[in-house]
């Protein structure tokens, strides 16, 4: 079993990464560009995983769907969200139809 506290790890380097250099590292570059680039790696990454799909090759598809949440990572970083901001979410969704969840959201 994966160590789920990799989310964590990955956004403590990631909030790190807010100070670098951004000629020294690749996540300052992306915070540094500002949300329309991040917007748009993680647009392309989606994509990406939607190729993989097609493809069918799981490996592809893991690797490509780790690009994408990484980037999304990234732009939750941007927005001063962290994985446990998603994950408490998906937690107050649990056990409520995807149907009544998405019909709740289009009243609110």
């Amino acid at each position: 079993m994966t160590d789920p506290a990799i989310l964590d790890r990955l956004a403590a380097t990631i909030e790190a990464r807010k100070s670098a250099d951004p000629a020294a590292s690749y996540v300052a570059r992306l915070l540094h560009e500002g949300e329309d680039k991040i917007l748009r790696k993680v647009t392309e990454e989606a994509v990406e995983v939607l190729l993989a799909s097609k493809e069918g090759n799981k490996e592809h598809i893991a690797r490509e769907t780790a690009d994408l949440w990484f980037h999304c990572m990234v732009l939750l970083a941007h927005h001063g969200l962290r994985p446990d901001d998603v994950l408490n979410e998906l937690q107050r969704r649990e056990g409520t139809s995807g149907l009544d969840e998405k019909a709740l959201r289009k009243m609110g």
